[in-house]
């Protein structure tokens, strides 16, 4: 008993969702495209678990975030996939796969065969017994990966309005899950092991900002430390959580953002697994020609980075790779490497930042820390490899994202400081004035054909710029 289909996407996650479109503009036909999901609806935006979906008052439901919104295009609904001939194979487990026979076996017994494989499976959360804490199955012990795990998240919040919760973790869940909280009413106490909160990535400076804001919130932070137990009602709910340094939190509620771990388990014996993730390469194929993987499962070479292998967690990633690998299926001929751009961003009351590139090297702070107006850029070997910003306008968050594209050259720091994000603003104006379509169109590491750019920051623009600083921050 089986199946057969040119093309099947096994996972049905965002990069799912992008994929399927990618190949429907590119003309398959009816009957040629699978997707295979363990979950019970088509493909949706994960981000808006953590976001409007958690809101008490009028929140964010299916279908209203179905992929591909995200990024203001078709809503993908059931009804969707039926009329263009997509397969949706939903609340299907696949047991095993078979990379040399091109074979997926579900834990039913059937057979799917495929041409083409694209591996979307994502990642899953780390569960609390991985770290040996016990009675972490408790009802109200919650995560945060799909949609189950946010309507059961839903529920514990309204059943603990007016109470407590304790958050473990201090990274994207933690932080994004803390203010939803806090938004339902409900006394919030972060838990973590760093000296601060989204330690991947913020700077001790930036990190003190948001921590600030969430505590004028009534969030409390209890940092460098870790869960050590709970303790168990008589009605099996965790009332308290106990600290390795013996300090008890009572609550009525806890959610764990811990990390993920990509799922590449039916694969690990079959295909490269590099960083934790499928390795793949420029056009999101593995090592076996007719698979490619794609979004948090993908471990794949950053252009910006010399051909660094990395595998990135986010939506963006998800959606650009999910495109990319499909146009590298269907027109092989026109085939390239995929040149992106690391980029991460995170909303929450009424913060929003962007990041992009890598957070290493010498860091520069600007803008105003009081009034939430502020940046960083991160500079190596006198070129910006990462770039932040908290408070911006999209026409700033686009020029940010220009200087990493260009890793734009930088030789005063000082003048970096005082510039801020004016920096990347004329990098961005003088880019678009001085440079031809086939210029831009070259590849990150031919950055030698921009030097040009460094005169954009000098000394005789300075004091311009700086003025335009002061009135913008």
């Amino acid at each position: 008993m089986g199946r057969a289909f040119v093309y099947v996407i096994l996972g049905g996650g965002v990069a799912a969702g992008y994929a399927a479109l990618e190949f429907s503009k590119r003309g398959i036909l009816p009957g040629e495209l699978c997707i295979i999901s363990e979950e019970s609806v088509a493909p949706y935006e994960r981000p808006a678990l953590s976001k409007g979906f958690l809101l008490p008052e009028e929140p964010s439901r299916l279908p209203a975030f179905h992929t591909c919104v995200g990024t203001k295009e078709e809503k993908l609904r059931h009804k969707w996939y039926k009329e263009h001939g997509i397969e949706l194979v939903l609340g299907t487990r696949v047991k095993s796969a078979d990379v040399r026979r091109n074979t997926l076996t579900t834990t039913t017994g059937e057979t799917i065969s495929y041409r083409f494989l694209i591996i979307a499976t994502g990642a899953r959360a780390l569960k609390l017994e991985e770290c040996g804490i016990r009675d972490s199955d408790a009802e109200n012990v919650c995560y945060l990966r799909n949609l189950a795990d946010a309507m059961r998240l839903v529920d514990t919040m309204q059943n603990s309005a007016g109470g407590n919760a304790v958050v473990i973790g201090g990274g994207y869940i933690g932080m994004e899950c803390a203010a939803a909280l806090v938004t339902n009413r409900i006394k919030v106490t972060m838990v973590f092991p760093e000296p601060h909160c989204m330690a991947h990535l913020f700077t001790p400076k930036i990190a003190d900002f948001y921590e600030n804001y969430y505590a004028s919130k009534g969030i409390t932070f209890v940092k460098g430390t870790v869960l050590s137990s709970f303790e168990i009602g008589a009605d099996d709910l965790v009332k308290a959580v106990i600290l390795k340094d013996g300090a008890r939190i009572q609550t009525d509620m806890v959610v764990v953002g811990i990390g993920i771990r990509a799922n590449t388990t039916l694969f690990d014996n079959q295909l490269i697994i590099e960083k934790g993730g499928i390795k793949v390469n420029g056009y999101m194929q593995t090592s076996h020609k007719s698979v490619y993987a794609v979004g948090d499962v993908a471990s794949f070479p950053i252009q910006l980075f010399g051909g660094d292998i990395r595998r990135l967690e986010h939506v963006d990633s998800a959606r650009k790779t999910a495109r990319h690998a499909v146009a590298s299926i269907m027109a092989p001929e026109k085939r390239r490497d995929l040149d992106y751009i690391p980029f991460f961003y995170s909303r929450v009351f009424t913060l929003s930042w962007q990041f992009y590139g890598e957070n290493r090297g010498q860091v520069v702070h600007y803008g105003n820390f009081v009034s939430g107006r502020f940046g960083a850029y991160w500079v190596k070997k006198r070129r910006i490899v990462g770039a932040f910003l908290e408070g911006g306008t999209s026409e700033e968050y686009e020029a940010i994202s220009t200087v990493i594209r260009f890793r734009s050259p930088i030789e005063d720091m000082a003048q970096l400081e005082m510039l801020g994000v004016e920096f990347a603003l004329q990098i961005q104006m003088n880019q678009a004035s001085q440079l031809s379509s086939h210029i831009v169109s070259q590849p990150m590491y031919a950055w030698h054909a921009f030097a040009g750019l460094a005169a954009a920051t000098s000394i005789a623009a300075f004091a311009y710029w700086y003025g335009r600083r002061r009135r913008r921050w």
